[in-house]
């Protein structure tokens, strides 16, 4: 295992996060921010649909909670971690940035991990096979 734990606080090579859906109301910001503040990593996956910007349309709802995680998030990647947020559905108002950087926050299409035992996986947030998104996204 690739992973030690000392004084409450884990510590990974890699942690993956999708479909928080900040922005809406029933995201879980405070449990993820204790993650977050537990948690370390040496990178960080954020793999689809961390922001909702289909509810923000909507109705906007955005309560500081959400701040804290995107700000957490932030502070891991200038302190060293590798951050790479792979945009879903619910953000893809974010895939007309990718291959930019923000804040040390890598945007990619998508990308492949290698495990620490030489195993290759393929990161995506999965949209691109769901038939409704893809043929009637009217519908989603």
């Amino acid at each position: 295992m690739d992973s030690t734990e000392e004084d409450g606080a884990l510590s990974v090579r890699t942690a993956w996060i999708s479909d928080l859906h900040l922005g809406t109301p029933g995201c879980q910001a405070r449990a993820l921010l204790e993650f977050l503040r537990t948690t370390e990593c040496q990178t960080l996956y954020l793999v689809g649909d961390i922001i909702d910007g289909w509810q923000l349309r909507r109705s906007w709802y955005w309560p500081q909670s959400h701040n804290d995680v995107v700000q957490k998030i932030l502070r891991k990647a200038r302190k060293g971690t590798r951050v790479i947020f792979v945009p879903g559905n619910h953000d893809e108002f974010a895939r007309r940035y990718v291959a930019h950087n923000f804040g040390g926050v890598d945007i990619v299409e998508d990308c492949v991990h290698t495990t620490a035992d030489g195993r290759r996986l393929w990161v995506t947030h999965g949209d691109l096979f769901d038939g409704v998104i893809q043929c009637a996204k009217w519908l989603a």
